[in-house]
């Protein structure tokens, strides 16, 4: 009636997604960052010429 879990992670598994997981946020951090930026730097380069 009731399906067994899924199978545990083995501790390498754990560490690869922990890692995934990590690199993702800052991936996302570091785009936001940037698209805040973006307008700024747009005004300066029109201020160039």
């Amino acid at each position: 009636m009731f399906a067994p879990g899924p199978p545990q992670m083995s501790e390498a598994e754990i560490k690869a997604g922990e890692q995934e997981a990590t690199q993702t946020i800052k991936t996302v951090v570091t785009g936001s960052v940037l698209l805040y930026l973006s307008p700024f730097a747009i005004d300066f380069v029109r201020k160039l010429f």
